[in-house]
């Protein structure tokens, strides 16, 4: 039984469900928090709030969690469509992984940008937690469609590429933030990376046999039948069939007929 498996069917009951709507709906929780306050006050607000490795060492510990909920946007009809692409998007992995796998792999990602932070001061940003939910979404539903503006039809694979390319790109302006986005997608790359690198040697193999294949072929003009009364070829009538007499010569079902009288 794989480790995954192991591992849910002992810890599987301490499972949160729904966990990425739970994440989004704190998240406007936080936005109307922020909309209500003063701007001095919100600033205040979300430091208390974000993953700062100084005041957790001084045992502010909840930032390890709470800086999950601070919103990527902070425009609130932006924000609105996000937490509810957020909460499709959880039902999604939640329908096809489990609430257990689900947890797993939220939890992976607060691990790998926490230690990232606390080492190297790099930024935890939300964003890449709801990019590698939609990369993971995109992995497993790559078909699904969603509307732009309500209108315009789009693949959700599509949607993922467009999102890494524009990730990539910021990485090429500011290449400063190459690592902290690799270990941003951590848990993509751990949960997609070995099926990715599976499936690109599967189709090696594949397209190795095909050209094997079609390297072996036998020249133009090369037969499989003949018979041996007419001479004729499968290449001189396709209609013909051949069967094999006794003595191992084959003959046509012309030939064949003739001689039965039928």
């Amino acid at each position: 039984m794989p480790l995954i498996s192991q591992l849910e069917s002992k810890f599987g009951r301490f499972a949160i469900p729904n966990l990425v709507q739970i994440i989004a709906a704190f998240q406007l929780l936080v936005l109307f928090m922020v909309m209500v306050m003063s701007p001095e006050g919100a600033a205040a607000y979300l430091q208390f709030l974000e993953l700062n490795p100084i005041r957790v060492m001084h045992g502010e510990v909840w930032r390890l969690v709470t800086h999950v909920f601070i919103p990527g946007n902070f425009s609130l009809i932006w924000a609105l469509i996000g937490a509810m692409f957020m909460m499709w998007i959880g039902r999604g992995l939640e329908s096809a992984w489990g609430a257990f796998r689900v947890n797993l792999y939220i939890i992976g990602w607060m691990v790998a940008v926490t230690l990232g932070a606390l080492l190297f001061h790099w930024p935890a940003s939300g964003m890449f937690l709801f990019q590698t939910l939609l990369f993971a979404f995109a992995s497993l539903f790559p078909n699904e469609e969603i509307y732009i503006y309500f209108i315009l039809p789009i693949k959700m694979k599509w949607v993922a590429a467009l999102t890494a390319g524009m990730t990539a790109f910021l990485v090429v302006r500011e290449p400063a933030l190459l690592f902290p986005v690799l270990v941003g997608h951590l848990n993509f790359f751990i949960a997609f990376g070995p099926g990715f690198v599976s499936e690109r040697a599967r189709m090696a193999q594949v397209a190795s046999r095909r050209g094997k294949f079609e390297s072996a072929q036998l020249p133009q003009g090369t037969f499989f039948h003949q018979c041996s009364v007419c001479k004729k070829t499968e290449l001189d009538d396709a209609q013909l069939e051949f069967r094999v007499l006794d003595s191992g010569d084959e003959i046509c079902s012309v030939c064949r007929a003739k001689q039965t009288g039928g």
